[in-house]
C-alpha cells in the first residue's frame, strides 16, 4: 500500500449553487439598467464574445471536451538568437551563456546557413541533450547535413524552420521539395527533432485574424502533406517531422483558444489524410511573442505585452516559447533586455506554477466555447482556400484577405478605436529616443510589418523635421510613411481637435498611393505619390541604374535642398490638403508641441 497521501477532492459546498437566471439577475442589478448586450466583445473574426457564460455553454458543445494532450514536462524556455552573416561563433557563445542563465534551449535565426560553424556548436553544446532550433532562409538540408557531420550518430533535440523570404512555407514548394525531403530523411531516427515547420507566425506577424491564422496554417500543412511524400519519403514520415510555429499577440483569451483550436484541428487534418490518431499527440507547437504588436515608441510597454502573450502561449499548450527582448526592434542584442526576456518564462513557471497543470483552460465555459467557435470558423476558412486550389494557387487570395484586415486595423488605430499604449494613446510627448530616428528609418532591418508602424514612422519623421529646423540644416529629406498613411494622419488629427475647431477635412490622395513627408529647414509638407513615382524618385536620388531590377528604396531619402526640391516637383509628388491647417500645424499638434 502506498504511503503517498491522497489529495482530497475539491469541494465548495459552503457556497450554494447559482443558476443561470440568478447570475443574469445579478448582472442586471449591477449594471443599473444598462443593457448587458452593451458588454459584448466583437472580435475581428466576425463573431461576438458574450459577457457571461454558464454551464449551458458546455451542454451546447455536447458536454465538456476532453483535455488536450500535453507533454508531462512544462514548456521549454527557448530564447531566439539572431546570427548575422559569418560563422556565428559569437552567437554560439551567447547561447551557452543563455543556457547557463536559465534558458532550456536556444533558437538560432541564421542569416547564412552554409557558413554556420556547426562543428564549433557541437563542441560547445551537448546536442543530444540540448534543445536547439534553427531558422534558415535558404538551403535547410545543407545546414542539417553539416550538423549531422559535426555530431555523427547524435539524435538532435529541437527543430528546423525553413522560412524562404516573403512567402509562407508551402507557397513555393516546387523549388524546395527536394531539400525538404532530404531534411526528413536526415532527421529519421530523431524522435525529438522536427525538421519541417508549418509557419503560422508568417500570418500572425502580418496582422491576420485569429481564424485566418489557424486556417492558413492548416492550408500550409496540407500543402506539405500533399506535396512532399514520394517513393523515398512516406506520408507518415512527413507528418511526424512537422511542427507548428505561431505568433502570440496580447489578445489574451483568444490566443489561449487559438492554440487549443489548432491542436483539435490538427487531429482533423491528419484524419483527412488517413493518418493514425497516434500522431496527434506528437504535435509540437513553438510559440513566439508577436512582432506585429511590438512598438518602437515607449518600448518598455512591450514588457507588458510579452507577459500576457507568454501566459496565453503556455496556458494554451505551447511546447516551447521564445520571448523577444523589449528593445529588439531598434537595439543590438544586449544582456539587460535578453535577461528580462529569458526570465519571463522562469517567473511564470517557478513563481506562478503555470506548468503544473495539463490543459489548464479545459472546462472553462468561456474558453471551451471560444475554442469551438474558432475551430469551426477556421475549418470553414481552410476548406474555402482548399476549394480555391490550396497553396500555392490560392496564395494571392490569402494575402489579399490579410491585407484587408490590416488596412482596417490601421484605420482603427488611427481613429483611436484600437489602443496601443504609448503609441496612439497615453504617449510620452517628451520621450527621448534611445536610438537615432534617422539611422533607424534608413535601416533595411527595421520591421515595417507591424500594427504601430504608420503611427511610429510619423512620430519619427516629424521629430527629424523639427530637429532639422532647429539646426537650420541645408539638406532636405523625404520620408516614406507608408501606404495611405495620409488618411491615418487626418483621422488621428481630427480626433485631437475640439468639436468647435473641426473644419472640413478632405483627402486629396487616391487609395493605394504612398504617403510621404517632405521636410526642409523651412517647412514640412505631407505628400502622396504612386509606388512607381517613388521608385523612380529614389533611383534618381541614389543614382541607381534601371538595369538593377531588385532595388528596395529605404524609408528615408535625403539630399541637398535644391536637388530634392526639384526631384519632388519633377516626379509628380502631390501635396495632401488639410483644409484650414498647414502641415506644420498638423505635425506640431500631433507631436504635442
Amino acid at each position: 500500500m502506498s504511503d503517498t497521501p491522497v489529495a482530497p477532492s475539491v469541494s465548495f459546498a459552503e457556497f450554494p449553487a447559482v443558476t443561470t437566471a440568478e447570475w443574469q439577475a445579478r448582472l442586471a442589478r449591477d449594471l443599473k439598467g444598462q443593457d448587458p448586450a452593451a458588454l459584448r466583445w466583437p472580435l475581428p473574426d466576425g463573431f461576438t464574445v458574450e459577457p457571461f457564460y454558464h454551464r449551458e455553454a458546455l451542454t451546447a458543445l455536447g458536454g465538456a471536451p476532453a483535455p488536450l494532450p500535453h507533454p508531462v514536462s512544462p514548456w521549454l524556455n527557448v530564447p531566439a538568437i539572431p546570427v548575422p552573416a559569418g560563422d556565428g561563433r559569437a552567437a554560439v557563445d551567447q547561447a551557452v551563456l543563455a543556457l547557463a542563465g536559465g534558458a532550456d534551449g536556444v533558437h538560432f535565426l541564421l542569416t547564412d546557413a552554409t557558413a554556420f560553424a556547426a562543428h564549433y556548436l557541437a563542441e560547445q553544446l551537448p546536442l543530444a541533450r540540448t534543445f536547439v532550433g534553427y531558422t534558415v532562409a535558404d538551403k535547410p538540408d545543407v545546414l542539417l547535413s553539416q550538423l549531422v557531420d559535426a555530431a555523427p550518430g547524435t539524435a538532435f533535440r529541437g527543430f528546423l524552420r525553413f522560412a524562404p523570404g516573403p512567402v509562407p512555407e508551402g507557397a513555393e514548394l516546387a523549388d524546395y521539395r527536394a531539400a525538404l525531403r532530404r531534411c526528413v530523411r536526415l532527421s529519421s531516427g530523431m524522435p525529438d527533432f522536427r525538421a519541417l515547420a508549418v509557419n503560422g507566425a508568417f500570418f500572425g506577424n502580418r496582422g491576420a485574424t485569429t481564424v485566418q491564422q489557424i486556417a492558413f496554417t492548416l492550408n500550409t500543412a496540407a500543402a506539405l502533406l500533399a506535396e512532399l511524400p514520394d517513393a523515398e519519403t512516406t506520408l507518415a514520415e512527413v507528418a511526424a517531422a512537422l511542427h507548428l510555429h505561431v505568433a502570440v499577440t496580447p489578445s489574451y483569451f483568444p490566443e489561449i483558444a487559438k492554440l487549443r483550436a489548432l491542436r483539435r484541428l490538427w487531429a482533423t487534418l491528419l484524419h483527412g489524410f488517413g493518418l493514425p490518431a497516434s500522431l496527434n499527440a506528437n504535435l509540437r507547437i513553438h510559440a513566439a511573442t508577436a512582432s506585429w504588436t511590438m512598438t518602437t515608441l515607449d518600448p518598455h510597454t512591450n514588457l507588458l505585452r510579452h507577459t500576457t502573450e507568454a501566459m496565453s502561449a503556455v496556458l494554451g499548450g505551447a511546447d516551447s516559447l521564445s520571448v523577444a527582448p523589449f528593445d529588439a526592434l531598434f537595439a543590438e542584442a544586449n544582456d539587460f533586455s535578453s535577461r528580462l526576456a529569458r526570465n519571463l518564462s522562469i517567473l511564470l513557471r517557478e513563481e506562478s506554477g503555470l506548468g503544473q497543470v495539463q490543459d489548464p483552460a479545459a472546462g472553462s465555459y468561456f474558453i471551451e466555447t471560444l475554442t469551438d467557435q474558432l475551430a469551426q470558423e477556421a475549418w470553414l476558412q481552410f476548406q474555402r482556400v482548399e476549394t480555391a486550389g490550396g497553396l500555392p494557387a490560392a496564395r494571392g487570395q490569402m494575402l489579399d484577405e490579410i491585407k484587408a484586415v490590416t488596412t482596417e486595423t490601421f484605420r482603427r488605430i488611427a481613429s483611436g478605436q484600437q489602443v496601443i499604449v504609448g503609441t496612439n494613446r497615453f504617449q510620452n510627448q517628451r520621450e527621448q529616443f534611445s536610438f537615432h530616428p534617422k539611422k533607424l528609418l534608413r535601416s533595411s532591418t527595421f520591421d515595417v510589418t507591424r500594427a504601430a508602424y504608420p503611427t511610429e514612422v510619423l512620430r519619427l519623421a516629424t521629430a527629424l523635421h523639427f530637429e532639422r529646423r532647429e539646426k537650420k540644416s541645408k539638406r532636405a529629406a523625404v520620408v516614406l510613411l507608408g501606404t495611405n498613411t495620409n488618411q491615418v494622419i487626418m483621422e488621428t488629427f481630427v480626433q485631437m481637435l475640439m468639436p468647435h475647431e473641426r473644419p472640413e477635412i478632405a483627402a486629396s490622395h487616391p487609395p493605394g498611393t504612398l504617403s510621404v513627408l517632405y521636410s526642409s529647414p523651412e517647412e514640412a509638407t505631407l505628400m502622396y505619390a504612386t509606388p512607381e513615382q517613388f521608385q523612380k524618385f529614389a533611383r534618381f536620388i541614389y543614382q541607381i541604374p534601371h538595369e538593377k531590377q531588385h532595388f528596395i528604396p529605404p524609408a528615408l531619402l535625403s539630399s541637398d535642398l535644391a536637388t530634392l526640391h526639384e526631384a519632388v516637383r519633377v516626379f509628380g509628388f502631390k501635396e495632401m490638403k488639410v483644409q484650414g491647417y498647414t502641415t506644420e500645424e498638423v505635425l506640431a499638434r500631433l507631436q504635442g508641441r
